[in-house]
């Protein structure tokens, strides 16, 4: 699970990183490195963004419930 983890938290910061370009600079690194927002690759990408978003919710839910520490000694 540990792994799972840092996975998605990686992908929710690929995420982050992406839309503040697209935000900043209206560059979308995702769609230029997948050939465009329409790319079978690209859309891959922000579906697995999408979803690791979600999966990181349960970690903040846990922080919330049993204070930070306990939280992430489960993980």
């Amino acid at each position: 699970m540990k792994v799972l983890n840092l996975v998605t938290l990686a992908l929710v910061i690929v995420g982050g990183i992406n839309w503040g370009l697209v935000g900043a600079a209206q560059f979308d690194l995702v769609a230029t490195i997948f050939g465009g927002q329409d790319a079978l690759l690209a859309r891959l990408v922000y579906v697995l963004v999408g979803l690791s978003a979600l999966w990181q919710i349960v970690p903040l839910m846990r922080a919330g419930n049993v204070g930070e520490v306990r939280a992430e000694a489960h993980r």
